[in-house]
């Protein structure tokens, strides 16, 4: 019994760690395909980091949304496959996670492309949600969505 105890733990932490570096992994990719530096417009303040620039309510929102998203098919991914061997859950972990997250970008530029204005503007425009950032953070849970159906 404790033998079980102590190898859940371990798992646990290996899972936690692995899925804590694509949850990062998530943000980067995300930092690459809006404009300037994410972490400023989620914090606020000019290019130096000191100005008086009002932080950007809807990259907060559409980050996350990619969080959160990205979260849920890792969550799927070790769920359905947790009583598998730990190799091959994380195998089905590790593919999917990246899955998602490719998917999630490819999905950020397909609103872009089929909606009028700039999607990467609207989401990194300092002040309230516009509601195109609303829509971005929609498309990434949906992308969560049907690939957590696809795992299950």
């Amino acid at each position: 019994m404790l033998d079980q105890l102590l190898t859940a733990l371990g798992h646990a932490v290996v899972y936690a760690l692995l899925t804590g570096g694509l949850l990062v992994l998530a943000y980067y990719v995300l930092d690459l395909v809006t404009p300037g530096h994410l972490g400023r417009h989620l914090r606020g303040g000019g290019p130096d980091g000191k100005g008086s620039a009002l932080p950007s309510s809807g990259a907060g929102l559409v980050t996350g949304a990619w969080l959160v998203s990205n979260a849920l098919v890792l969550f799927t991914a070790i769920w359905t496959n947790g009583a598998t061997s730990l190799g091959w859950a994380l195998g089905w972990t590790i593919a999917f996670g990246v899955l998602g997250i490719a998917l999630n970008a490819v999905m950020f530029f397909v609103v872009e492309a089929i909606t009028p204005g700039s999607l990467r503007e609207a989401v990194t425009t300092p002040g309230p949600v516009r509601p195109l950032a609303t829509v971005a953070a929609a498309a990434a849970l949906s992308v969560a969505a049907i690939v957590c159906a696809s795992i299950a």
